[in-house]
């Protein structure tokens, strides 16, 4: 049984005064911005205790004690809703990297070898840290900004979508790196990655199929 967050439970409290009601609408009750309650409304969803509606917006399940929703969620695997991993090598320079977010339009870019293992993630925060009043840092490699591989986390592509919501609104991240599973722990190969807006894309998809 998956434990709430606090926003979570805020979200539920909303909808009890407010059914049905827009993820914007939440978003300005909370304070935050609609991004931000992208993986929480898709956890809501799955296990079952809001529901959406395209052009209607979220409201209550009326059985929670139905579980079809989660076990949707359950079956769907990470393979079936990943995008293509945005990936550059440690040599890149932070100004090379910063083009690659803004082109490729992401907020973060998975680090990898030539054999595209992982060897760590970088996101705009980092790049942002290390650039602001240090003009200089724009040549610097990411290797010197991004996160380790051994910090990052990652899902294989067998897991549920629901397993994927859980780790991201856990580790507080937006994405996660796919990767191929490997008898040897330390060696990761990327084959894509997993985000908040997969898992939305593919929950708005399955709500309009209803």
């Amino acid at each position: 049984m998956i434990d709430f967050t606090e926003r979570q439970i805020d979200i539920i409290g909303i909808l009890k005064k407010h059914e049905p009601i827009t993820a914007e609408q939440i978003a300005e009750m909370l304070g935050v911005s609609k991004g931000t309650l992208r993986s929480d409304l898709a956890v809501l969803v799955m296990t079952g205790q809001i529901e959406a509606k395209p052009k209607v917006g979220y409201f209550l399940s009326k059985n929670k004690t139905d579980r079809n929703s989660q076990n949707v969620w359950k079956q769907t695997l990470v393979k079936d809703v990943q995008g293509v991993a945005v990936t550059i090598q440690k040599t890149t320079t932070v100004n090379e990297a910063v083009i690659s977010l803004f082109l490729d339009d992401v907020g973060s870019l998975i680090v990898v070898d030539e054999n595209q293992y992982l060897e760590g993630i970088v996101s705009r925060k980092d790049l942002l840290k290390v650039t602001l009043g240090n003009p200089q840092a724009t040549t610097m490699p990411v290797q010197l900004v991004m996160t380790r591989q051994s910090k990052v986390y990652t899902i294989t592509p067998d897991k549920s979508v629901y397993d994927a919501a859980k780790m991201m609104v856990y580790y507080e991240v937006d994405s996660l790196p796919v990767v191929k599973p490997s008898d040897d722990s330390s060696s990761k190969k990327v084959i894509g990655r997993i985000t908040k807006t997969n898992i939305v894309k593919a929950l708005i998809e399955m709500s309009s199929e209803v």
